[in-house]
């Protein structure tokens, strides 16, 4: 796996299973995290970068959903593009919290004048009219950033919704729901041809009716991105009434309403790649198709199924290498399998290996090496294990490319 050159690199092109004809409705995550960003090297992984998640419809429309730090990188994104394209993407802001809008200032297409840009929120009762054109101008306000707001010369639309709209953008049908949460959020549904995407971020189970309300917008979702930031411990003592949700709550819904891919998301700053690890263990041992939001992970929803990439990650030194080894895991279809392999190439975070068996994505695998002479082993085997990040459909004698990151 070659190393990425940012947090929320651009994902691997190669598909974890075979993609449909029609492109469908595309999910790019650019920031996962909640709160506060984080830096630490023990969130590499999953990434650092707060909430922002880009929606791609079957018509060709940018959504954007949330302005988290992520949307700094999103903003790299789209640079690429011959400099005479106009883009015109649709914002959907959820809430206020700092997590959810810090990345404005920072958002590079909004200093570009041939771009254009449609911005939906709901009305604050702490700001009044046009509350987000209201938190622009706040944050860019001396003495809290070195230019005001003037030096954005992208054209700009505000849009004020409220839970229970519906309105159509192209592509896409929107529903918006009032979420339970501190100074109000709102959850986003959008239909499209490929299917059903809903975005819930920020909500915290408790109140009857918004706990109604979220299940009714979640009700048959392909993708179900709810917010998982808090574990089932901390959210009944800890955490109660801070405006947060745990995977069981997502695991509840999901099963209810018929989701059929739950994505956990919002991650806390705490929350070590490890501890995200667990999280998502917990949620499968009880819903088989949950997935665990990364910076960089690329949902294409297609006509027959979801396509997932997982996005490489930061890696150290590597090295050519050919050890025995064993290994055990699940398949994609839930089967155990246990097969003896080749380590090929070794880094001191990852390695890829072949295999006979296909295992699915962000599952955990137990690697067994035969007397590799390195971490001190100099007899007997080293046992280590690691999470499945890649899948490569395209194979070397029959045999499947995967590629794991050690954990521990």
């Amino acid at each position: 796996m070659p190393p990425s050159n940012t947090i929320a690199a651009e994902p691997s092109a190669k598909p974890s299973r075979k993609v449909a004809q029609n492109p469908g409705a595309k999910l790019r995550f650019w920031g996962v995290r909640g709160s506060t960003p984080t830096v630490d090297k023990m969130t590499w992984r999953y990434g650092g970068n707060t909430a922002c998640v880009e929606l791609t419809t079957p018509s060709g429309a940018r959504v954007i959903l949330d302005c988290g730090t992520g949307l700094r990188m999103l903003g790299r994104h789209p640079e690429g593009a011959p400099e005479s394209q106009k883009i015109e993407p649709h914002i959907f802001v959820t809430h206020y919290h700092w997590d959810h809008i810090q990345g404005i200032p920072f958002f590079s297409p909004l200093y570009v004048q041939r771009n254009h840009f449609h911005f939906y929120s709901f009305r604050s009762e702490y700001l009044g009219t046009d509350s987000l054109k209201r938190v622009f101008e706040a944050q860019m306000a001396h003495p809290y950033f070195p230019v005001d707001l003037s030096a954005m010369s992208a054209a700009r639309e505000f849009t004020e919704v409220s839970g229970g709209d519906q309105f159509q953008i192209p592509g896409a049908r929107v529903t918006a729901r009032w979420l339970h949460h501190p100074q109000g959020c709102l959850g986003f549904r959008f239909e499209t041809s490929a299917g059903t995407v809903v975005y819930a971020t920020d909500n915290e189970p408790g109140n009857p009716k918004l706990d109604q309300s979220l299940r009714e917008l979640a009700a048959g979702a392909d993708i179900f991105i709810n917010d998982a930031q808090f574990t089932p411990e901390q959210l009944a003592t800890s955490r109660k009434g801070w405006g947060h949700s745990s995977w069981l709550e997502g695991v509840k819904i999901a099963k209810e309403v018929g989701v059929k891919n739950l994505v956990l998301f919002h991650h806390d700053p705490d929350s070590t790649d490890k501890s995200v690890d667990a999280i998502l263990r917990d949620a499968r041992d009880n819903f088989q198709n949950v997935w665990a939001a990364a910076e960089g992970m690329v949902m294409t929803l297609g006509e027959e199924n979801v396509d997932v990439v997982i996005p490489n990650v930061r890696e150290g030194l590597r090295r050519d290498t050919h050890f025995n080894a064993r290994v055990t895991g699940f398949t994609d279809s839930g089967m155990a399998f246990e097969e003896e392999t080749i380590i090929r190439d070794l880094s001191l975070h990852g390695a890829l290996i072949y295999l006979d068996h296909s295992p699915k994505l962000q599952s955990e695998l137990q690697v067994q090496l035969d007397n590799p002479g390195i971490g001190g082993a100099s007899e007997g085997p080293l046992r280590l294990r690691g999470y499945v990040v890649r899948i490569d459909t395209r194979t070397e004698k029959d045999r499947t490319a995967v590629g794991i990151v050690f954990t521990e």
